[in-house]
């Protein structure tokens, strides 16, 4: 059986996550989701305007968040701080458990990255939506409801904790190892 981290535990990394360069992070690991809780970790992929990142079924999936339940354009590729889901997930292997494509070295609170701002990650290009990424049951049931209620806190929702939504506004080819840096409006 997996332990999840305690909420004194997570308390106690808070400093840490809070020292995630505000430019210039690591993107660590990519993620692929070819159907529902499926994951293929990759070490290069492709973000695509109209596809989001190719390999995942982001576009196929859909949404109850848009009229029609087809994908949700503001939610075309999801991003959660590598440090944060270090911190939940003990080891490596059980990153891409969060269902976010993207794990990214990088300050996600609203102050750094507000709705709008964009990251150049390799030749494609991100815009940060302004719809929220929360957590829900599954993230519980991984990471456990101390993680649940820690993302959940006022500061857990200033640093984004959760992760941020975004859409590809140029497409491109993607590596990890590559920097997300963010580009001036």
């Amino acid at each position: 059986m997996t332990r999840h981290a305690t909420i004194d535990q997570l308390d106690a990394g808070l400093d840490h996550i809070r020292q995630s360069p505000a430019d210039g992070g690591a993107l660590r690991m990519i993620v692929q989701r070819p159907a529902v809780d499926q994951r293929e970790v990759v070490a290069e992929g492709m973000l695509d305007v109209d596809a989001g990142l190719l390999g995942d079924s982001w576009l196929t999936r859909g949404s109850p968040r848009t009229p029609d339940g087809g994908p949700n354009p503001a939610a075309q590729v999801t991003i959660i701080n590598a440090r944060l889901i270090a911190l939940l997930a003990g080891t490596e292997d059980r990153w891409p458990l969060a269902g976010d494509q993207l794990v990214i070295d990088i300050d996600l609170s609203e102050d750094n990255l507000p709705p709008g701002a964009q990251l150049a990650i390799g030749d494609a290009v991100l815009e940060i939506s302004d719809e929220p990424h929360t957590g829900c049951a599954k993230f519980a049931h991984r990471f456990g409801h101390d993680a649940l209620r820690f993302i959940s806190t006022p500061t857990g929702q200033d640093l984004r904790l959760r992760g941020v939504n975004t859409r590809v506004i140029q497409s491109g080819p993607i590596h990890v190892g590559d920097l997300a840096t963010r580009l001036e409006s």
